[in-house]
């Protein structure tokens, strides 16, 4: 069988230091929850703590997952080499307050993310966050918020980098950043992160469907 079959098309993709693979993300549906639970139940305590706010039981990651509503909110992840998820940020919406000064809009966004400790240190935590950002501009939501933990560096760092608003308060902090409407350009941006990343998804996904069937046949040998 010929090794071109299992060439990734994607391959070639780098950042501009040229030492890493461009981190690919890609919106999750129905079928991705199975791979979601898996992701957040193999979170360790310390960083279920950073995500929820706690140190969530399984049966209540699991009602997590399981409560995550496809049609209104996104959700988008990332898959490694071995098409496992290694990263998922939830961008839930919410009618805004009817006192609320930030926004005008009929909409706000709540990000929330996690990224398993194999996939950190490679920028995938801020690729997850454009993406959220990118969506709501283009779907008419110029206000995006984060809530977590005053110690989550992670989403400290993010928050700072992207020029978020943040107010801390025992031992919490709310950020917020407030989106440009959208443009052509954004509408493109995020129609071809979408595509790259699904090619990808094909490509990760044949591939694993390949390898157990080649398994399978040598076993029957």
């Amino acid at each position: 069988m010929s090794a071109d079959l299992f060439q990734n098309p994607l391959r070639r993709l780098r950042n501009r230091d040229g030492k890493r693979p461009t981190v690919l993300v890609k919106e999750l549906r129905e079928r991705d929850r199975r791979r979601m639970l898996r992701h957040f139940l193999e979170l360790e305590d310390s960083d279920r703590l950073l995500r929820f706010g706690s140190v969530l039981p399984d049966e209540q990651v699991s009602s997590y997952v399981n409560g995550i509503d496809f049609a209104r909110d996104m959700v988008f992840g990332v898959y490694n080499r071995v098409f496992r998820l290694v990263a998922v940020g939830h961008l839930a919406f919410a009618p805004r307050e009817l006192s609320s000064t930030v926004t005008d809009k009929e909409r706000v966004a709540e990000f929330g993310l996690s990224v398993s400790r194999t996939a950190r240190g490679m920028g995938v935590g801020a690729r997850l966050f454009e993406r959220a950002a990118i969506h709501c501009r283009n779907n008419d939501v110029d206000t995006l918020y984060m809530h977590c933990l005053s110690s989550n560096k992670t989403m400290m760092h993010i928050a700072k980098k992207a020029g978020m608003e943040i107010h801390r308060d025992y031992g919490e902090a709310d950020a917020y950043l407030k989106l440009l409407p959208a443009d052509p350009s954004s509408v493109l941006q995020e129609a071809l992160h979408e595509q790259f990343a699904v090619l990808d998804y094909t490509y990760k996904a044949n591939k694993r469907i390949a390898a157990k069937w080649l398994g399978r046949l040598i076993g029957r040998k």
